[in-house]
């Protein structure tokens, strides 16, 4: 089916990613998944080619593109290349939107410049041991001061994105206690400067895949925090985070259909080229009806997707139509890339190969931005169930 979803600016956009993934990229993933992280320096070249700063307004440093596409077309060019530009998604499309939607104007000023050319590099640290999906039972504390001039904050963070290379942390914290009625009431969003004293880099966690993508555990020991770093308003943080996550939910559909996508096109050259018993895979009925099977499932999580992206850049994706797309894609996902792997025969299994890489990378998506089974909730909440 033709897709309408980009136009010439979008494919002019995709022709320079797909140029600068093949000549800087590709040839750094098996050092950059060794080191745990692309060099530092790697995200400060993703400015200077205007990436990371595309939805950033052009008074901060930015392109000041308001559509979500291009991000879409960065996620379907690394998927393609089965690469991945570390903390990057992260970055710029789950920070980026709390910063514009609820930093004022000092904020922005002192921060989305740095954003927009990789000289700051954010992360948000949601997460503690043992709380997960639970958020509201997260138990980081922040105390407002004597003299009212910054919070002290203490507590711990886990699987945070991008946390060993950030500058700013979007740290969610409780300021005021909980209440019997609202067990989300009292979260807070403090913005906190890596260099803090009392702020430490724990261990770096070791994944089964995303190996480009460092994720660290957090720890903070009296941080001092101004008051200045306070993201919006006390004790709003838990309708910020509700506000953002039809945004991070789209960004994992969409990367779930460009992975899947990519298996298919890695198994269709796989089976060509590759002879058992004196033909080629491909000549098997076997394989060519496992791959229609997955070119289906492909077309409908892109259609699915892409429905989605543009009813985000018209701002009327629902949290619930968010959870529909995250939930089949990624579930989808994994169907066609286990698929995929599975005609590739042992070489599947050998990280060198694209498909190994994929298979690795995808399975978390069921788990991050709310598991399949707190999609499930929302949608079955949605049916007024």
């Amino acid at each position: 089916m033709r897709r309408t979803v980009f136009n010439e600016d979008h494919e002019a956009f995709r022709a320079m990613l797909r140029s600068f993934i093949e000549k800087e990229v590709e040839p750094q993933q098996e050092a950059w998944a060794a080191e745990g992280h692309p060099p530092r320096d790697f995200y400060r070249r993703l400015g200077e080619l205007g990436i990371l700063g595309t939805e950033v307004p052009a008074e901060y440093g930015g392109a000041g593109e308001t559509s979500f596409k291009y991000q879409a077309v960065v996620m379907e060019e690394t998927q393609r290349a089965a690469v991945s530009f570390g903390s990057y998604s992260v970055h710029a499309n789950l920070i980026l939107p709390y910063l514009m939607a609820y930093g004022n104007e000092e904020q922005k000023r002192r921060w989305l410049p740095g954003f927009a050319s990789g000289d700051l590099m954010t992360a948000i640290a949601m997460t503690e041991p043992g709380t997960g999906s639970d958020l509201a039972g997260m138990t980081t504390r922040a105390e407002l001061s004597a003299d009212g001039t910054h919070y002290v904050l203490n507590g711990a963070k886990t699987f945070i994105t991008g946390g060993a290379l950030a500058d700013l942390v979007l740290v969610v914290c409780r300021t005021s206690p909980a209440t019997p009625e609202n067990r989300r009431a009292g979260l807070s969003i403090l913005c906190v400067e890596s260099a803090s004293e009392g702020f430490t880099v724990g261990r770096r966690l070791q994944k089964i895949g995303l190996k480009t993508s460092d994720t660290a555990e957090l720890s903070f020991v009296d941080v001092r925090v101004p008051v200045e770093n306070l993201l919006g308003e006390e004790g709003a943080g838990f309708s910020y985070l509700t506000h953002n996550l039809p945004q991070e939910r789209l960004t994992i559909a969409l990367g779930a259909a460009a992975s899947a996508a990519a298996a298919l096109r890695f198994a269709t050259g796989y089976v060509r080229d590759r002879q058992v018993f004196g033909r080629p895979v491909a000549a098997f009925q076997n394989t060519k009806f496992v791959l229609a099977e997955c070119a289906t499932e492909v077309e409908a999580m892109q259609v699915m997707a892409d429905r989605a992206l543009d009813l985000h850049d018209v701002g009327e994706l629902s949290v619930a139509d968010a959870a529909k797309a995250k939930l089949f894609c990624t579930e989808a996902a994994g169907r066609v890339i286990d698929k995929c792997l599975q005609l590739h025969g042992g070489y599947g299994y050998i990280m060198e190969y694209p498909i190994a890489r994929l298979y690795a990378d995808t399975r978390v998506s069921r788990i991050y931005g709310g598991t399949s089974e707190v999609m499930k909730t929302i949608i079955a909440k949605d049916l007024g169930l």
